[in-house]
């Protein structure tokens, strides 16, 4: 065996082995016991359903996968006095599972508005510091306004009428035969209820009133009785709508005809099918125009929205609008709404992108509001499946932000005199790639919004900030980075991103926020891009059209990448654990060459450099017992283990000449530097340990250490480094791409922690006295 092969080997095998490299120094801290081993590599197998022919176990729709399906014909009309709805639908009701249903499930949402509904009931947690004028008067709207459904008969489809029961907001129909797997029903519902102000009771759906010139804008959503879905997970999913965890539904296609005033613009879910009727000859061709240019276009120009605020036309026209395979349907209508639109073309195919605004929003929204559609839509359909639907609208309104199969509705408007701050410029630009994008996340990647937030609005601002961060260089996303995540990170009002969306505490941060950063996480620092975008699309190509649930989109970025995921899973989505490791010492160690004149010096050298202690400094005056007594001194008061001796030089010749039979270089590790950092892991997350290390020589390397480095010990762990010079320097997430929460220990040697105070005294606010004084002499002076 090559002797300086097997002493190298022995050499490194020391330096791995030291005292407490699983458990190091600084772990020891439980009455010398080393610390719980916790197993945050446990696969998840346990804690998710169990595969079947529903649903693989690599993610996909299994053999035997079904979902329901619902058919709408609609006809509804908006009164424009009153400001209610009325309505009246048949709904063809497929059932396509293996059950029989003895009865169906209809949610009826505006039930959220009745006076003693659950949602009023309950209300918000009252904060007095967070009473604002805005939220007192949605208080105080609650205690009057009743919205909710005033059912004037459901029928079946020889018009007889069919048992029901109202549970707040769904309904129970008795059908009178039970419904066989593969077989079909129809019935009827009439329907009206008052509209609620959305200015006033903040909401989904609503009316702004516009008091300068008496006109309406309606944003109308949740409007109809809808088939509740039921499904191979949940049977039925009937969980009532308390107002935050949305909805859970089922595809059909729809065609629906809204009666509005003859001088009224409706955008709306689906394709427009009777243009001759409620178009001028100059506005159809404008829209024939508009499938040429290069820029959106006006269909209806502010100048005609002007005039038709105005004149307020008599009588009423019918829109009728047809949308295939779609899981909702939403519209909007004003007198109010000038209309842009462009043809755009989307990987191959032509898609209308549409916006409606009031002139309350100009200049901005003929700005950015189309091109912010258009760019979504290239953008998602990139990192997702192409874009199917025919239409992608927004529409300014009284809604802050919501979104439905083809349409959705925007707030943000710029002052009255045409100016905006960049907050609202940039607010616009990320509500419309929001709710534009969640046309992908859930409304054909249908998951259930009812029980997991996140499964849309996670997944979603994650795909809006790979968009806002092609618009511009630097666009100022909210959420997306990791860095933006860690105040919430270190906050004790936490619940996992896997919680019910009615119990979650802070619902932006919670479902949006953080599984938006966790994806981006996995996509910069875990799999990679191209791993991750390649598994990312397999789960929306598999997913689009059908119902995943949370089980399927983690199968299935394994399935794709060939990376075992259970461990980030389990700690961003399970847990409350954040991140924070600590580099906590480093350890120096150099390889004997074994020339004893080499090693014995090296090792004076390092015996001579400590400090010698404060007693023996003291001590140097004492009269010692062996100088008043020479006879005590003998041959171990002269020598020195690390003097070299004749055995020594002799043992060291031998050595030298068995390794001149080899080939081998001889001792090429002695001038190698061995290095073992010990990490420890504070936050409890698991993640990969990022390095940018700078060496003596001036040179500098990265290390990505995958997750797995705590396979063992999940509390503390440590790596060995093998280098050519010193190091002089170790920082721990150079680019803050994990979201570590305390970066004061990711330094070697530790750095000052930078801050700044204020040099001038802060201005004093004026006391109301003051303030009265002022004002009372202003008017003095006035007088």
């Amino acid at each position: 065996m090559n002797i300086y092969r097997f002493a190298l080997g022995l050499a490194i095998t020391l330096v791995v082995q030291l005292p407490c490299v699983a458990h190091p120094p600084h772990l020891h801290r439980h009455h010398g016991q080393p610390p719980l081993r916790l197993d945050k590599f446990r696969q998840l197998e346990e804690i998710l359903p169990s595969p079947n022919s529903y649903r693989t176990a690599s993610g996909a729709p299994g053999h035997s996968y079904w979902q329901q399906r619902a058919d709408y014909r609609i006809d509804v009309t908006i009164d424009d006095e009153k400001q209610r709805l009325i309505g009246a639908e048949d709904i063809h009701y497929h059932n396509n599972s293996p059950d029989t249903l003895r009865y169906l499930w209809v949610q009826l949402d505006a039930n959220i508005f009745a006076l003693q509904s659950h949602s009023n009931m309950i209300g918000r947690e009252f904060d007095p510091d967070d009473a604002d004028f805005r939220r007192m008067r949605g208080e105080l709207e609650k205690l009057h306004f009743d919205g909710g459904i005033d059912l004037e008969s459901v029928r079946d489809a020889s018009g007889q009428p069919l048992a029901h029961t109202v549970v707040e907001t769904m309904m129970r129909i008795d059908i009178p035969e039970p419904l066989a797997p593969g077989a079909s029903v129809q019935f009827s519902i009439a329907w009206s209820y008052a509209i609620n102000d959305a200015k006033a009771l903040r909401a989904r759906t609503g009316y702004e009133y516009f008091e300068e010139d008496g006109n309406y804008i309606y944003e109308i959503a949740q409007w109809f009785p809808r088939m509740a879905a039921y499904t191979d997970v949940n049977g039925w999913q009937n969980k009532q709508f308390l107002g935050r965890g949305e909805f859970t539904l089922e595809f059909g296609d729809y065609d629906v005809s809204i009666t509005v005033p003859a001088d009224h613009v409706v955008a709306s879910t689906g394709v427009l099918q009777n243009p001759d009727d409620v178009l001028t000859a100059e506005q159809q061709q404008r829209l024939d125009s508009a499938r040429d240019t290069t820029e959106p276009m006006f269909i209806v120009t502010p100048e005609e929205a002007k005039q038709n605020e105005k004149s307020k036309a008599k009588g009423t026209k019918t829109w009728r609008f047809v949308a295939k395979d779609v899981r909702d349907f939403a519209f909007a209508t004003s007198r109010k709404f000038a209309w842009d639109a462009m043809l755009h073309d989307v990987e191959g195919k032509p898609v209308w992108a549409m916006s409606y605004f009031p002139n309350e929003g100009e200049p901005l929204w003929s700005r950015y509001s189309t091109h912010a559609i258009m760019h979504t839509l290239d953008v998602y359909s990139r990192y997702t499946i192409p874009y199917p639907y025919p239409v992608a609208i927004s529409v300014n309104g009284p809604v802050g932000g919501m979104e439905y199969p083809m349409i959705c509705f925007n707030g943000p408007r710029p002052e009255k005199d045409g100016t905006y701050t960049k907050r609202t410029k940039y607010g616009l630009i990320s509500v419309i790639i929001h709710e534009v994008g969640h046309n992908y996340f859930p409304m054909i990647i249908n998951s259930d919004e009812r029980q997991w937030t996140w499964m849309d609005e996670g997944l979603n601002t994650f795909v809006q900030f790979l968009a806002q961060e092609e618009w511009e260089e630097k666009y100022p996303s909210r959420r997306g980075e990791a860095r933006d995540i860690v105040k919430y990170m270190k906050s004790p009002n936490q619940v996992p991103i896997m919680t019910n969306s009615e119990s979650i505490l802070q619902f932006g941060n919670n479902a949006y926020g953080k599984p938006a950063t966790a994806l981006n996480i996995l996509r910069e620092s875990v799999l990679g891009r191209e791993l991750f975008d390649f598994a990312f699309r397999e789960y929306s190509r598999r997913w689009a059209f059908k119902r995943p649930q949370p089980a399927d989109f983690f199968r299935t970025m394994e399935d794709a990448s060939a990376v075992d995921l259970d461990w980030f899973w389990r700690g961003w989505f399970y847990t409350t654990d954040r991140v924070d490791v600590s580099l906590v010492q480093l350890r120096h160690y150099r390889m004997e060459n074994g020339d004893p004149e080499h090693d014995k010096a090296v090792k004076r050298r390092l015996r001579d450099a400590e400090p010698e202690s404060i007693t023996k400094l003291r001590n140097k005056p004492l009269k010692r017992r062996v100088e008043r007594f020479p006879g005590l001194l003998d041959f171990y008061n002269d020598y020195d283990d690390l003097d070299v001796t004749p055995q020594d030089r002799e043992q060291f010749s031998k050595f030298l000449e068995e390794l001149e039979t080899r080939d081998k270089p001889v001792f090429e590790a002695a001038d190698k530097h061995f290095y073992v950092l010990d990490l420890e892991n504070i936050g409890g997350l698991v993640m990969p340990v990022i390095l940018d290390v700078a060496f003596a020589d001036g040179s500098t390397q990265s290390y990505r250490i995958p997750a797995e480095i705590w396979r063992k010990n999940a509390a503390g762990a440590s790596k060995l480094f093998i280098t050519d010079s010193e190091i002089e320097s170790i920082v721990l997430d150079p680019r803050l791409e994990t979201a570590d929460t305390d970066l004061s220990n990711n330094h070697w040697p530790r750095k000052a922690i930078e801050g700044s105070f204020r040099s001038q005294p802060r201005e004093k606010k004026k006391n109301p006295m003051q303030k009265a004084k002022e004002a009372l002499e202003k008017t003095e002076s006035d007088g």
